[in-house]
């Protein structure tokens, strides 16, 4: 009894300092959080913006043959997966590993892209379809090469606060590779962040620059139907569209690939704080548990002492 008691206690002390991690790394990550949530909202108004100007340039470039606006039958696509660096973020990783993997292994999606209000379906059979990967984030980074799949290249810097220049790095590669015509679309898989309780895991088309998906975004941003002032914009153009074109479309794949880190980063740390606080809570459950069961111990203990106690004296009249 005595023993039992004794492994009780001792399970006790471990849940409660180990409740005490849990309950610093929701605070940590909640701080985090914040932090991530502005600077995800902040650069929802600048995409919006910057994808507005885009959206109304592509008449200004309606024809010229710019290496990020050709469209190609689809027989190979580079999928950007971007997960964390580090677990306990609950479902964070697995989902967007889950969902990613499950469109690569049935890429019926993934061929098609989108061409204004149509789409251009790849005549590729699924299985001839190839897929290369650039991984930002250690867990993904680890799940991929141990499935033995192909990745190009390693980010593992963007888990927190990362600047728009370090994403350049990532950006040339994917813009070099499909201006080579290495691959003929280029994917990003990322998780969205609504509130802290929800995330939704996304493959949203990177390559070919396509105004239907710019519209898209512009819309899950604003929140409802573009205006036809929003639509419709008649820009002067100095010195030539051409040269604009020119500029502006690497920012926009920049600009892109930056918006998804972030959104990525402010979900990941939104999962962390909600997995630490049900790892508290629980952790506070196993303690009331034990210490009933304790107590139970206890007081059979005590019992049983008291009952031999009088069958002792008993024994002695």
């Amino acid at each position: 009894m005595a023993k039992n008691t004794k492994e009780i206690q001792r399970r006790i002390k471990s849940i409660k300092n180990t409740r005490k991690i849990t309950r610093a790394m929701e605070m940590v990550s909640a701080a985090k959080m914040k932090k991530e949530v502005a600077k995800v909202l902040s650069i929802r108004d600048y995409a919006r913006s910057a994808w507005g100007v885009l959206t109304n340039l592509s008449r200004a470039f309606e024809g010229y043959e710019h290496g990020l606006l050709k469209i190609r039958p689809v027989k190979r696509i580079l999928v950007v997966l971007i997960t964390s660096n580090r677990g306990l973020c609950g479902g964070y990783n697995s989902q967007i590993i889950r969902k990613t993997i499950q469109q690569v292994k049935k890429p019926a999606l993934l061929k098609i892209n989108r061409v204004k209000n149509n789409r251009l379906v790849s005549d590729i059979e699924d299985d001839k379809i190839k897929f290369s990967f650039v991984a930002v984030g250690k867990k993904g980074y680890e799940y991929l090469v141990r499935n033995d799949y192909e990745v190009i290249a390693y980010f593992d810097k963007f888990n927190y606060d990362p600047s728009a220049e370090d994403i350049r790095g990532l950006a040339k590669i994917v813009i070099d590779d499909y201006s080579t015509e290495k691959y003929d679309k280029v994917v990003v898989a990322y998780t969205d962040y609504v509130n802290p309780l929800v995330q939704k895991p996304k493959l949203r088309q990177i390559l070919p620059i396509s105004k239907i998906d710019l519209e898209k975004q512009i819309m899950e941003i604003k929140g409802g139907e573009l205006t036809e002032d929003e639509k419709i914009i008649d820009y002067k153009i100095e010195p030539e569209p051409a040269e604009v074109v020119e500029y502006i479309l690497p920012r926009l794949v920049e600009l892109q690939l930056y918006h998804a880190v972030l959104e990525s980063n402010a979900s990941k740390e939104s999962a962390r704080m909600i997995a630490m606080r049900n790892a508290t809570e629980a952790a506070g459950d196993m303690i009331m548990e034990l210490e009933y069961a304790f107590n139970q111990l206890r007081q059979m203990s005590i019992t049983q002492e008291i009952a031999e106690i009088t069958s002792g004296r008993v024994a002695l009249e």
